[in-house]
């Protein structure tokens, strides 16, 4: 009644073994200062959980401020001659709006690197 079932379920098991197998003879052993995922191999110098500074969250803020605003730009250009003039308004409502978003994130001294 359930042949049907365990077969599958063996098919699946022996093709799961067999694959962890393949890769457990065909791995090459890395050299771990090289395949490090930061820093381009050196050394990490501190924990990966260590903590940021705050002002790296207000220049994340102003990157994602930016990143969105590309994100509506594209599809605008592409339609604002079928839109004609109001298209033009809101996108400079759009960019006003971002201004004070970039203005307010100047006050707050995500630009200052030092």
């Amino acid at each position: 009644m359930y042949s049907g079932i365990v077969a599958m379920a063996l098919v699946a098991l022996s093709v799961v073994v067999l694959l962890y197998a393949l890769h457990r003879v065909a791995a090459i052993a890395a050299d771990p200062l090289t395949v490090l995922p930061t820093q381009s191999g050196w050394m990490p110098q501190e924990h990966a959980l260590s903590r940021f500074h705050a002002r790296w969250y207000l220049a994340s803020i102003v990157f994602l401020a930016f990143d969105v605003e590309m994100l509506f730009m594209y599809p605008w250009a592409v339609v604002v001659i079928e839109k004609g003039i109001s298209a033009v308004v809101e996108m400079f409502l759009f960019l006003g709006a971002l201004l004070v978003a970039v203005a307010w994130a100047w006050r707050e001294g995500a630009f200052r690197w030092a």
